[in-house]
């Protein structure tokens, strides 16, 4: 029985196990926050945003996430500071993580240059009395674990010149992996198992109505295969955007985004497995809300999202 108990623990949480890599989903294109901690205050105000993904309709036990980002920038945009709160169900695991971002920002002729760090702590626990037996007696070995408690660090630099930007982040620092002897996690530093993310992307003016926004996210780690993220969104008017993504033979995902007005905007994303997991689930959806402060500052590039 516990062979089977700690096979089912890593089957089924794997990213706890490594953490190592925050989970990427579509959030990233409409708050890049939670991916590099220098995109705190770059959009240019103070502004709040809720996310809810349901992954993988139809598959008993598959991810539900959600997420509440706040950023905003201080001393004439010089600094930024932000706050993500995620929390994420895993069949019988939740996991909840809290980080507090900083940023700070340096002018370089007509671009700024941002140096971030993020700092927070996730907080995990299994229910495995939620789990169905199927031999009696066996129900009194699912003890529920207690809630662990572990750090997190994240770096990221971010670069925008009018109309062009390019970010660089380490999203974890700090690895930890459940030791089942001691009922508890052990941390490691292991450059050798950092995931590096590189994103970047372009607007271009097709006219006074309509703007095209192409960008690419590239996940990279010593010994794993390379991921990458193609996008390419259309903006109209300012008020409404729609696009498409495409990830590394995995997924394809679309996205529409309307602005209510200059402070309120939603948006839904639906992406679909295209390797074998799509013949077990009906896709994934996402959806968001953002209220956008009244107060601006100047900033040479705040992101269009």
């Amino acid at each position: 029985m516990k062979r089977i108990i700690k096979a089912f623990f890593w089957l089924l949480i794997p990213l706890n196990v490594s953490g190592q890599l925050t989970p990427v989903s579509n959030q990233y294109v409409l708050n890049p926050l939670t991916i590099n901690p220098s995109y705190a205050g770059n959009r240019g105000a103070l502004n709040i945003a809720a996310f809810y993904r349901k992954q993988w309709i139809g598959i008993t036990g598959a991810p539900e996430t959600m997420t509440l980002a706040v950023d905003a920038p201080l001393l004439d945009s010089k600094l930024g500071v932000g706050l993500v709160v995620v929390n994420d169900k895993l069949g019988v695991t939740k996991e909840t993580q809290f980080s507090s971002n900083y940023s700070y920002k340096i002018s370089m002729g007509d671009g700024n240059l941002s140096l971030g760090l993020g700092a927070g702590i996730i907080t995990t626990n299994t229910a495995w009395s939620d789990l169905v037996v199927l031999d009696p007696g066996d129900e009194f070995k699912l003890i529920d674990s207690r809630v662990f408690v572990v750090p997190d660090f994240s770096f990221g630099t971010y670069y925008s010149y009018h109309n062009y930007f390019i970010g660089f982040s380490i999203p974890k620092l700090l690895g930890y992996k459940f030791d089942f002897d001691k009922n508890k996690y052990t941390l490691k530093v292991n450059p050798g198992q950092y995931y590096y993310l590189f994103n970047t992307g372009y607007v271009f003016s097709l006219s006074p109505k309509l703007k095209l926004f192409p960008s690419t996210l590239v996940t990279f780690s010593p010994g794993e295969k390379l991921l990458y993220d193609v996008n390419a969104h259309f903006n109209l008017f300012d008020r409404f955007w729609v696009g498409a993504s495409y990830r590394s033979n995995r997924s394809v995902a679309g996205l529409f985004q309307f602005a209510i007005n200059n402070q309120l905007r939603v948006a839904y994303t639906y992406d679909y497995d295209i390797g074998k997991l799509g013949r077990y689930s009906y896709g994934s959806h996402e959806i968001m809300l953002r209220y956008e402060f009244r107060y601006k500052v100047d900033v040479v590039n705040p992101l269009i999202f």
